[in-house]
């Protein structure tokens, strides 16, 4: 599978060593002590007002898996995409949307979504509030195909 930096791909050199089991600790403000909020995707215009945060999985970990946090701000919305790769999304913070295919299904805390692989989705923020979700993924992944 390619690998790349983007939401759901991963940078294959890890940003840092990993050293051992760890804690991170969770901030008021939706974000997590010492951990780094990047860039969701390299600019374009087929998503906006996303931001990621990698808590599990850019440290030199060795999971199978990635677990992420991403952001989206009020009138946001992540790539409306497909890949091969499967992943799972847990509602954190606030509402929005998912797009599985051709169904637009409504999200609030605690809600879960499975993304089948070749699944067209796109999450979106039609509120005035942050919209906030974990996402589990492979660590080895292959490029999503922007639709």
């Amino acid at each position: 599978m390619n690998e790349l930096a983007g939401s759901c791909e991963v940078d294959p050199t890890p940003s840092g060593a990993a050293t051992g089991s760890r804690v991170l600790h969770f901030q008021p403000d939706f974000r997590w002590q010492d951990v780094p909020v990047t860039a969701y995707k390299q600019a374009a215009g087929h998503w906006s007002g996303v931001a990621r945060t990698v808590l599990v999985g850019d440290a030199g970990e060795q999971t199978a898996f990635h677990v992420r946090y991403f952001e989206v701000a009020p009138g946001g919305c992540t790539s409306r995409e497909e890949h091969a790769h499967e992943h799972a999304v847990v509602v954190l913070r606030g509402r929005g949307q998912v797009l599985l295919g051709a169904a637009v299904h409504d999200l609030a805390f605690g809600d879960t979504v499975y993304v089948a692989p070749h699944n067209v989705h796109q999450f979106r923020n039609p509120t005035a509030e942050p919209f906030g979700f974990l996402c589990i993924v492979d660590s080895r992944r292959d490029r999503p195909v922007p639709i």
